[in-house]
């Protein structure tokens, strides 16, 4: 062996090894006789990384879980497929391309200026050509990055959730979930982006805190508080909670007419228990076009809805003409100022609350402050009972009517799907419990056309076509929004297999899924949908076992971010370190669901941990060209394992190596990566070569050749099997070590 362990060298040799192998396709492993044709089954799909960038330091957390189970998987004999793939990720690569295209120079407008490019100068088919260019170029990237980390991924099945097989996957669904009711298209109040003017699901929206002036109003005899005084133009019902003693002498329906912001207005007391009587004066008005719980407030007392700000954040006509003093046209962030002037000279502010701490709602795939929109959508409905042709799920017959939140609380109250940590059950319930209407159209130009076509006769006798393929004809337009990236993704555990075709072999072999292993910042993005869909197409549970993984953070517990400097390449960490060491440096200590503090002195020392191994192994080694003969008195080959052989201390040694095997098997049945690790790193390190290493220096060097070659037998034996116990987390170094001892063969299917 060499006196040095190169990094480099070694983990690009072993990974090309591993491909041109074939075994990381479980058919090749069969055909080979490695596992048997009848073995039982080991199935996991990557979560598909957006084809927006690159990896970071999370996905490397993730593949290091998958792909240490997966390799645990195939050595137990399993029949064991782990299936790649990358997802185009809708909204956030559109936005990523946008972003592009305004740094280049477009046309000269009417002004005679220069204006960035954007996709309405492109039109859709070169912009669409644009995106699909970025989406290769990064898809590239990351399986280039996925590979060198070490994932056993069998590539010959990479899937994309925009490739030709997904989009028949895609449109299959919106068919069977359409003739089953669920689909629908109607007006409701959702989440649009001014910014990307596009809708946004409800999962997407991240809230970000902020300090604003807080305005208490005068309405008539009440006091309102708001902090956006540009939504209350239409403001014409006042709500109080009925059990508020304060306002018990107002009676619901009761009517009033008061000064408003541009003239007299007439509104209308409505009692409702939605109301917080301990917030503000417990008194409000509300804006059901542009507030969600305004809007079910609205929807439950049948109340007037009116729009008053357009699709791209400004005022309409509602606001007042400009030129007697109203604020139509204005955008809303510069007529919030221009407004409390006015209410301030109409005597209708009370005071201001200058540091007002609330969350504002954005779009976290392009940043974009939310402003919710009652718009004609598709959605799917989470509440609507539908017939279930076909089940095979726990506790619900075939047959039975059910709504698609029952099916998706069932598959974890049935024991179903194990969700782990099991704390995050409660969570997954609770989003249940409050989950609206999936909102599915976007109206952006990449991604899933929705695969609905319209012929117009009139307003009033629009006929409607959806089926899997466009219908013939020239007079037939298809709806021009795309489906939200959710959607496609959550069709990922059964679509990659081979579905709508359920004789596929894949799918008969592989699913449900053994196991997923997601963040738990996706249990509702992403978990939530894979069952939702599982169940209502194929009256099934997608996967046994969700093992939700927290999030990694730098040293100081912060999240990484380019912004904050604090970004890690995981790729520069594994060329400068070992994929072995950062993998390792990522695993142990990292408990399920606990985010993980990540530092890179981590990676330094699992770096040398590596050194260690090769160390220990070239110890081993170099003791076998001095022993004459590595028999015993016999003849035979030296058992490391034979009772006879040892002293009774090599004999606890054995016993030792045992009990470490059970334990390490066991903590991977348990899905305990972070115990795993820690044991056989230390089992390693300060067991095998602290200990039984220098116990067996003296007999090495002066004992018999009979002595020498049962030391030697032994320490070789402890050494590969410690090897077999590690590879799942470090599978670079031990398969190289392994095959310096064993020519020929190969540790990824070796037994465990």
């Amino acid at each position: 062996m060499d006196p040095r362990y190169d990094i480099k060298e070694v983990e690009a040799r072993i990974y090309a090894l591993w491909e041109k192998s074939g075994f990381f396709n479980p058919d090749t492993c069969v055909e080979r006789g490695v596992t048997a044709a009848d073995a039982e089954p080991f199935s996991i799909v990557l979560p598909p990384p957006n084809v927006t960038g690159t990896l970071h330091i999370g996905h490397a957390f993730e593949d290091s879980i998958q792909d240490a189970m997966v390799r645990y998987a195939r050595m137990r004999g399993r029949r064991t497929l782990w299936v790649p793939g990358t997802d185009h990720a809708a909204i956030a690569t559109q936005s990523k391309v946008e972003k592009e295209l305004a740094k280049e120079d477009g046309p000269i407008g009417t002004d005679g200026k220069t204006h960035p490019l954007t996709k309405y100068n492109l039109g859709r088919e070169e912009f669409l050509r644009r995106v699909e260019t970025f989406a290769q170029e990064s898809h590239d990237t990351i399986v280039r990055q996925v590979k060198r980390l070490g994932s056993s991924l069998d590539w010959s099945r990479e899937a994309y959730t925009l490739d030709a097989a997904r989009s028949l996957a895609v449109r299959t669904a919106f068919k069977k979930l359409y003739d089953l009711g669920l689909i629908y298209r109607g007006n409701r109040i959702v989440n649009w982006d001014p910014a990307l003017e596009t809708t946004v699901s409800d999962d997407e929206v991240e809230w970000k805190d902020e300090v604003v002036p807080f305005y208490y109003l005068k309405y008539g005899p009440f006091t309102i508080g708001t902090a956006r005084p540009e939504t209350k133009f239409g403001d014409k019902y006042v709500v109080m909670h009925p059990d508020d003693k304060r306002y018990a002498s107002y009676h619901d329906g009761q009517q009033l007419d008061l000064e408003w912001i541009n003239g007299p207005i007439t509104a209308t007391v409505i009692k409702d228990k939605a109301i917080d009587m301990e917030f503000g004066t417990g008194v409000m008005t509300i804006t059901p076009w542009h507030d969600m719980i305004d809007f079910d407030i609205a929807e439950r007392h049948k109340l007037d809805m009116e729009q008053i700000i357009d699709l791209k954040g400004k005022l309409l006509p509602i606001a007042g003409d400009p030129a007697h003093g109203g604020f139509a046209g204005m955008h809303i962030k510069k007529a919030r100022a221009a407004i409390i002037e006015k209410l301030k000279e109409k005597g209708l502010v009370e005071r201001v609350d200058e540091k007002y701490a609330h969350r504002v709602a954005t779009n976290s795939r392009g940043g974009g402050v939310i402003e919710p929109q009652i718009l004609k959508q598709w959605f799917i409905g989470v509440n609507r009972p539908f017939k279930l042709e076909h089940s095979k799920l726990k506790n619900i017959k075939s047959g039975s009517e059910v709504t698609l939140k029952q099916l998706m609380k069932n598959a974890v109250e049935s024991g179903q799907v194990a969700i782990l940590p099991e704390r995050f059950e409660r969570v997954y319930y609770n989003w249940i419990d409050n989950l609206r209407d999936w909102c599915i159209s976007r109206q952006i130009w990449f991604g899933h056309r929705i695969p609905v076509w319209y012929r117009h006769g009139g307003e009033s006798n629009e006929e409607v076509y959806n089926d899997i393929e466009a219908p013939t004809g020239n007079d037939w337009i298809q709806d021009p929004d795309t489906l939200d990236t959710w959607f496609s993704s959550g069709l990922w555990p059964f679509s990659t297999l081979g579905w709508p075709d359920t004789n596929a072999p894949d799918f008969q072999t592989y699913f449900p899924n053994t196991f997923m292993a997601p963040g738990y910042e996706i249990l509702f993005f992403w978990v939530a949908r894979m069952i939702l869909m599982s169940g209502a197409l194929l009256g099934e549970a997608p996967f046994k076992t969700v093992y939700l993984h927290g999030i990694v953070r730098d040293a100081k517990g912060e999240k990484f971010s380019k912004s904050k400097g604090n970004g890690i390449d995981p790729l520069v960490l594994a060329d400068q370190y070992g994929a072995d060491a950062l993998r390792m440096a990522l695993l142990v200590g990292a408990a399920p669901g606990n985010d993980v503090k990540f530092d890179e002195q981590r990676v330094k020392g699992y770096r040398n941990f590596a050194t260690k191994i090769w160390n220990i192994a070239r110890f081993i080694e170099m003791s076998r060209p001095g022993i004459a003969g590595m028999t015993n008195g016999s003849g035979d080959a030296v058992d490391a394992t034979a009772t006879g052989a040892h002293t009774p201390l090599e004999h606890e040694y054995l016993k030792e190596l045992a009990a470490m095997k059970t334990e390490i098997t066991a903590h991977l049945d348990a899905y305990e990566f972070h115990l795993a690790t820690e044991k056989i790193y230390h089992y390693i390190w300060h067991t095998l070569a602290d200990k039984i290493i220098e116990a067996e220096k003296p007999k090495l060097r002066d004992g018999s050749d009979e002595e020498k070659a049962t030391s030697y037998a032994l320490l070789e034996y402890l050494l590969l099997e410690s090897l077999k116990m590690l590879h799942p987390f470090m599978p670079f170094i031990t398969e190289e070590v392994y095959q310096i001892f064993r020519p020929g063969k190969m540790l990824m299917v070796e037994r465990w």
